[in-house]
């Protein structure tokens, strides 16, 4: 399925081909969750330091970075970007 722009639905393909740092910290974030960790507050900062300096680096797309931000940080998955 595809929206109206004609991009998937799914939009897993914003996490493919990441840089190695903001793919480790989004690994963190997600290992921390799993496991409760105490320290989620410091994968959650890790990761939004990440992702913000791969986008102004041109290393993702501002999709990319919209996408990650509302999944992973404010817990949107389900929203339009």
């Amino acid at each position: 399925m595809f929206d109206k722009m004609g991009k998937p639905l799914d939009k897993s393909y914003l996490e493919k081909n990441l840089p190695a740092y903001l793919q480790h910290d989004l690994d963190a974030l997600k290992k921390g969750i799993e496991e409760d960790s105490s320290l989620c507050d410091c994968y959650w900062a890790e990761l939004y330091g990440s992702i913000n300096s791969a986008e102004v680096d041109l290393l993702i797309s501002k999709e990319q970075a919209t996408y990650l931000r509302k999944k992973y940080l404010y817990g949107f998955e389900d929203e339009e970007i």
